[in-house]
Formats: C-alpha cells, sequence, structure tokens
C-alpha cells in the first residue's frame, strides 16, 4: 500500500498599512501602488490595511475596531509600513497601532516605505526600526523612501521613475519574501515565546 503525502505550502501574507490616519493625508498613493508591486511579485498574499478604517482609543482599552485590526494582525506573516515623516518622527496613529498589539508582532519581519520631505521620511523608518526591535520584530535592510514626495508621483498614483521605484519594490520583497518563509516556518515548528 502506497501512501501519498500532498505537501501543501501556505503562501505567507503581507500586511500592507497604511500608517497615518489624517485627512488630507497622501498615505494611501503609495500604499496603492506598493501593494500593486507586491502582487505582482506573487510571492504573497497581500492585503492593504488602513489604520484610517480603525478606532483605536490611544488608552489603549479595548474596543471592536482593537479586535478586528488585532485579528488581521495576527493573520499576517509579513508587514510593509507605509510611513509619512511628521516632524522628525512617525504618526501618532500609528505608535497608537503598534502599542496596541504584542504577539501580533512578534517573530514577523517588517519593511517600510517612506515619504516626506528632503529625508524622505527615514527618520522616521529608523525610529520604527528601535520600536520593531523591542516587539521581537524583525526589520529587512531596504527601504523604499520617496524624498519630496510631490515631485516623484504623477496624478495616476504611480512614480514618475516607475522602472527605479519598481526594482527598489522588487529587492525589497525579495528579502522580505524570504523572511516572511523562514519565520512563519519557524514558529510553526517552534512557537515564539518572548
Amino acid at each position: 500500500m502506497t501512501t501519498t503525502h500532498t505537501n501543501t505550502v501556505t503562501r505567507p501574507r503581507l500586511a500592507v498599512i497604511v500608517g497615518s490616519v489624517r485627512t488630507d493625508r497622501f498615505g494611501p498613493v503609495p500604499a496603492a501602488w506598493f501593494a500593486e508591486q507586491a502582487r505582482e511579485h506573487a510571492a504573497m498574499d497581500v492585503e492593504l490595511v488602513d489604520l484610517a478604517d480603525y478606532d483605536l482609543p490611544t488608552s489603549l482599552d479595548e474596543n471592536d475596531d482593537v479586535t478586528a485590526l488585532g485579528a488581521r494582525l495576527a493573520e499576517a506573516d509579513a508587514f510593509v509600513v507605509v510611513t509619512p515623516e511628521y516632524n522628525h518622527s512617525f504618526p501618532a496613529g500609528l505608535k497608537t497601532a503598534i502599542d496596541h498589539y504584542r504577539r501580533e508582532w512578534q517573530a514577523k519581519p517588517v519593511a517600510f516605505v517612506s515619504y516626506g520631505g528632503m529625508a524622505g521620511g527615514l527618520r522616521a523608518v529608523e525610529q520604527l526600526r528601535q520600536v520593531f526591535a523591542e516587539l521581537h520584530s524583525v526589520t529587512v535592510r531596504n527601504t523604499i523612501s520617496f524624498h519630496n514626495f510631490w515631485d516623484h508621483f504623477g496624478d495616476d498614483g504611480r512614480p514618475r521613475d516607475g522602472a527605479a521605484a519598481a526594482t527598489a519594490a522588487k529587492q525589497m520583497l525579495d528579502q522580505l519574501t524570504w523572511w516572511a518563509v523562514t519565520l512563519k516556518e519557524g514558529r510553526d515548528k517552534h512557537p515564539y515565546e518572548a
């Protein structure tokens, strides 16, 4: 009698998080562009998560939105945080969203797409790396940043230097996929306890 084993490999899930909740924000534009790049990369299932869709209390109390966002984050195997730089840092709404959760972030990779003025959001990214390290997340080296972002996107919501931006996205997604697969296998074999 022959036994056949079916090896079903579940593709990692990527959550692309829009980190700004301001009314006049630009974040949905690069987030939508990056999510499209990730879908074309085809290594992960991609979900766009807009923090503006959730009413997260700064008191860190629980409510229905906290529960709903927590479930979406828990299902993800990797994250891309799309963040602006406000006053040399990242938005308060993003910090609130990060602080509401712990296990949802643990032993998962995080990459960044940033935008801003001359610094392109990189100061926000460097601070976020420290925050995610405390949560036992792994941040990938490559980052996509749009300096003076208002000059880089056309009316169609795509970067004007499309080829260069797509190349940067592919390189970052290659790194993120490796980490997502590796850490998912690790969590499946040995649940992570911090």
